[in-house]
């Protein structure tokens, strides 16, 4: 039994071909937009890639980008094939291809619906690459005269301010790095020497965090350096009272900033996913409709369009022989090469 087995007449074919026309243009126009958001996405994490880890975070965008040149190829062809079907004639030269060009646009439509699955599920990627790249990054934050690493500290301090946020994990995290160059440490002075001592490995830490952290709302002037120590500060408690600094950690933000901006990008895609499983499943029924033609010459004549000829059970099977056939083919083919070689050996010898 076929699956979506309908009756077309001359007026629902030319309607079908017309909608599936329209319907194709503007599937072009969402591949461009879809093209525009991987574009977009992946200059908003080249901004920021000296804070990753690694490029895989990359792979989202270049999908996307890849979606949306090749909706914009498939939906003009097939926008193409729509209007030609209008002619008998035009159409014609289109047969013999179009059989290929559905198989090619299936397994087109299953890579759209995993480039989706995509957008949704690279978030535990994307936190262990920011991370690690935050935490190596921080470390280099002081390095303002060596070369390649001169503007990390201008990065996470513009990073910081502009999403309001401290650290990788919290504020903390300033306390367990030397943030503060050499460069300005008077090496003479005892609490300096006291400090650079008592550390395992000769670092100057600090309770202190860049100035980049400081949230200007707070009514309080910014309390920056001895954050944990209640005694240097009048009226001033860690522990109870609201910081004036941010809480919210540079890892969670930007996970959450580009979280939110993949999963709408992930809903986009899946929009598109929806209209081009619709237009495949319309230019099958239009194809089937036009070779189910059983007077050419009757432009008039009722026909009957189908997506499957067969149900859906009884196509899958057939279509596991014929793999098996093939494999069996191309196993019989190997067979006689390796025979024809085993006797040209024996010949020669």
């Amino acid at each position: 039994m076929a699956v979506m087995k309908f009756k077309f007449n001359q007026k629902k074919r030319v309607k079908l071909a017309q909608g599936l026309w329209l319907m194709n243009w503007f599937s072009v126009f969402a591949g461009i937009v879809v093209f525009a958001m991987g574009l977009y996405l992946k200059i908003e994490l080249r901004k920021r890639s000296d804070l990753m880890d690694n490029a895989e975070s990359h792979v989202v965008p270049n999908s996307l980008i890849l979606v949306g040149l090749l909706s914009c190829g498939f939906n003009g062809l097939a926008g193409k094939i729509c209007y030609d079907s209008l002619d008998p004639a035009k159409f014609a030269k289109w047969k013999p291809m179009l059989k290929l060009y559905l198989i090619v646009c299936f397994f087109f439509n299953i890579f759209i619906f995993i480039v989706a699955l995509f957008c949704f599920l690279m978030r535990g990627s994307l936190d262990t690459t920011l991370a690690k790249g935050l935490k190596s990054g921080m470390k280099y934050y002081r390095d303002t005269d060596t070369p390649g690493r001169c503007f990390m500290k201008k990065t996470i301090d513009l990073l910081q301010i502009e999403f309001r946020c401290c650290g990788n994990n919290g504020f903390r995290d300033w306390f367990e790095i030397q943030w503060i160059s050499n460069r300005y440490l008077d090496f003479s002075s005892k609490e300096v020497k006291d400090r650079i001592k008592s550390n395992v490995d000769g670092r100057y830490l600090v309770d202190g965090v860049p100035f980049s952290c400081c949230n200007p709302s707070s009514p309080r002037p910014c309390i920056q350096y001895q954050v944990c120590n209640n005694s240097a500060h009048y009226s001033y408690d860690y522990q109870t009272e609201e910081l004036n600094l941010w809480n919210r950690g540079c890892r969670e933000a930007l996970l959450k900033y580009y979280s939110s901006m993949m999963s709408s990008m992930g809903v986009a895609v899946l929009l598109v996913w929806v209209l081009e499983v619709s237009i495949m499943i319309g230019l099958r029924l239009l194809h089937t409709s036009l070779e189910s033609i059983t007077n050419p010459e009757d432009p008039d004549c009722e026909s009957e369009g189908w997506v499957l000829e067969k149900s859906f059970k009884e196509t899958l099977k057939s279509t596991m022989e014929n793999l098996k056939k093939m494999g069996k083919l191309n196993q019989v083919e190997a067979e006689g090469e390796e025979g024809t070689k085993t006797q040209a050996v024996t010949t020669v010898s």
